[in-house]
This record gives structure tokens, C-alpha cells and sequence, in this order.
């Protein structure tokens, strides 16, 4: 088994770190500069900033946090929300950002992938993919503007297009797990994995170390992404992969 990552996510209104439940109902939970560099003492393999309110009000993403956070770090960082163009992405990591995560402008415009890509690499392109369940069994659909505006389309399918259009890793949160604390969507999470040969990350739902010990035996995920389990002290990421690596998940140092 390859090495799995643990990924602390910022998402940031405002300037400032919030979290919510099912994306709604948000609290303060710090600066993302301060919080990048705590979690990235305490282990993390990566830090991912998500401005969640740049695509809803239509404005670039917040290149001061940006850089403010990327000087504080020594790990693999990757940012999102409201990056629309070609022009846009290369400014963010002219900022800092070794990746850039894009959703509802890939959604709008799938060829902005494939743009990124040949500019700057697959490896530095990560498509954010929001899913809901839908009535339909076994099925979820993607959502766009920061969880708000179903796109019409098949989450799965969407996956299979990004990655054929030059995505090098795909973000996939559970909308009906996020904040929850009741574990990662294990059956959205292996239906993408196994659907795509790009790593997948696991988002929306950790509430303890079993929940990723799940997500990475059943639910095929080659990283796991979390906020509330890490921002409100519920967990410090070194001691979350000495419990991994006790149950035989392959962890980076330190563990």
C-alpha cells in the first residue's frame, strides 16, 4: 500500500478560518497564516486554503492571505476559490501556491483544466468536487458556488472529465457529511477512487482516527482532508498517524 497523506484544510471567508456544518452555520477558528504553520508543526503532509466565499461573490482569491500563508510553510500547499482564468491560477502561484484547486470555474468551462495543466503541469492542477447524494441510488451530484448551485452534473462523470482533461488529483467532499463528525462518505469516496487513476482525497465527515483508517481501506482514498478535527483541538495530526500507522496505514513522518 502506498503512503497515505493527511491534508489540514483552511477555509477562509473573509480572510479568516471558518468551519461550519454542511457548509452553513460558520465560526471563527483563527488566522490562516497562524493555523497553516501550527498544523504543519503538528504533522500534516499538506495545507489546502479554500476562499468559499470567492466564487459566490465573483471576486479573484485573497493573494495576501495567500502569500502571508505560504510564508509560513514548507510543505505542499494548494489553493482554491475563485480562480477562473488562466491569468488568475498563475497569479496565485506567483503568491505561493504549489497547486491550485479549481470547481466552479472548471465546471463553467472545462477547457480552463486542460489551460492550467499545459501551463504549469497536472500535477499542479487539483479539481474541488462538491457532492450531494441524489435520489437516485449509488448516485451524487456535483455542486457549484461554494456548495449553493447544483451544476447538473453526475459528480462521477464530472471526475472522469477532469482527470481526462489534465486534472492530477481530485478534492472530493461529501456535502452530507461535512462538519459532521460522523466519517468520510467511504461509498462516494471508493466509487470516484476507483473510477479515476488520479489521486482522490477524501473530504467532509472525519470525526476520529477510525473514520481515516475507513476512508483509506474502504474507501480507496490516497490522501484525507479535514478542518474541524484539527482547528478545535480535537486532534494533533502526529498523534492521528501514530493511531494510523498502529493499524497498518502506511503514514508519512512524523508518525
Amino acid at each position: 500500500m502506498l503512503t497515505k497523506r493527511i491534508i489540514a484544510c483552511l477555509d477562509v471567508d473573509a480572510g479568516r478560518v471558518v468551519k461550519g456544518v454542511q457548509f452553513a452555520s460558520l465560526r471563527d477558528a483563527g488566522d490562516p497564516a497562524e493555523l497553516a504553520k501550527a498544523h504543519a508543526a503538528s504533522g500534516a503532509d499538506e495545507i489546502v486554503l479554500l476562499d468559499i466565499s470567492a466564487a459566490h461573490q465573483r471576486r479573484a482569491t485573497l493573494l495576501d492571505t495567500v502569500r502571508r500563508t505560504a510564508a509560513e510553510l514548507f510543505i505542499p500547499f494548494t489553493v482554491g476559490g475563485g480562480i477562473r482564468t488562466l491569468e488568475e491560477a498563475a497569479a496565485v502561484f506567483s503568491a505561493g501556491a504549489d497547486k491550485i484547486s479549481v470547481n466552479s470555474a472548471a465546471l463553467a468551462d472545462p477547457a480552463l483544466i486542460t489551460q492550467i495543466a499545459e501551463r504549469f503541469g497536472s500535477q499542479a492542477v487539483v479539481v474541488a468536487i462538491d457532492a450531494k447524494r441524489s435520489s437516485s441510488k449509488g448516485s451524487w451530484e456535483a455542486f457549484t458556488q461554494g456548495g449553493r448551485t447544483p451544476a447538473r452534473r453526475d459528480a462521477v462523470d464530472w471526475a472522469r472529465e477532469a482527470e481526462s482533461r489534465g486534472a492530477g488529483e481530485i478534492l472530493l467532499t461529501s456535502m452530507d457529511r461535512d462538519g459532521t463528525g460522523a466519517g468520510f462518505d467511504c461509498e462516494l469516496t471508493h466509487t470516484v477512487s476507483d473510477s479515476v487513476r488520479i489521486p482522490v482525497i477524501a473530504s467532509g465527515g472525519a470525526g476520529g482516527a477510525q473514520h481515516f483508517v475507513d476512508v483509506f481501506r474502504d474507501g480507496h482514498a490516497d490522501a484525507a482532508l479535514a478542518a474541524s478535527i484539527f482547528h478545535y483541538g480535537f486532534s494533533q495530526i502526529s498523534e492521528l498517524k501514530q493511531e494510523l500507522a498502529a493499524q497498518q496505514v502506511p503514514m508519512r513522518w512524523p508518525c
